[in-house]
């Protein structure tokens, strides 16, 4: 029995849905915008930048970190904000996955958690055309074309995942199972991953 499941995704993919209803089933409290919620506590910092800064990085590409300026001395212990918010980022998920059983969205918690046995690590991926369609049925138009949504939040993601963890974001190799949700549907994703959570040792 898995008593945490990390669930990182592809923006669009419903890695979110999917997080939730497994929490749902198996009766675990669900950590999204909720854990933005525990971190601000910590920080002082603004929900809205830490759902934005706590997962994406400043920019596309690998260098955008290296333009972040550092906090005063004795302010953020003379960190960048990107990196004291993401050492209490850290320290809420070590915290909140000692408490009880749960489901963490994103936030690079499967590296965070990587040293427990009772962690089960999802990555939802699907085809760009799948998840272009669904970001405009959820979140409607805007200025810019679905795809360039897409890889905008992506490449955002991927390179803060990859500056904090050293490793490839989506990587198989980093996780017990990729699911793809355009071809299984979120139900099946939602199936598999209870039966991995509840498969006895």
């Amino acid at each position: 029995m898995k008593k945490i499941i990390t669930i990182s995704r592809e923006f669009g993919s419903g890695g979110r849905s999917i997080g939730k209803e497994v929490a749902n089933r198996l009766g675990y409290k669900y950590y999204d915008k909720e854990l933005v919620k525990h971190v601000a506590a910590e920080t002082g910092f603004a929900p809205q930048y830490i759902e934005e800064q706590g997962e994406y990085a400043p920019g596309k590409h690998k260098f955008s970190y290296a333009f972040t300026a550092p906090g005063s001395p004795g302010i953020m212990d003379g960190l960048s904000a990107s990196d004291f918010l993401w050492n209490i980022q850290r320290r809420v998920i070590l915290k909140l996955a000692d408490e009880e059983p749960c489901v963490i969205v994103g936030r690079c918690a499967d590296y965070i958690l990587r040293d427990r046995d009772d962690c089960l690590n999802i990555f939802i991926h699907a085809d760009k055309e799948y998840r272009a369609d669904r970001i405009v049925r959820l979140y409607g138009e805007s200025e810019k074309k679905p795809v360039k949504r897409l890889d905008e939040k992506d490449k955002k993601r991927k390179v803060n995942y990859e500056h904090y963890t050293g490793r490839g974001w989506g990587s198989p190799g980093n996780y017990h199972i990729c699911l793809n949700s355009g071809l299984l549907g979120q139900d099946l994703c939602v199936e598999t991953i209870i039966a991995l959570a509840t498969k006895e040792e």
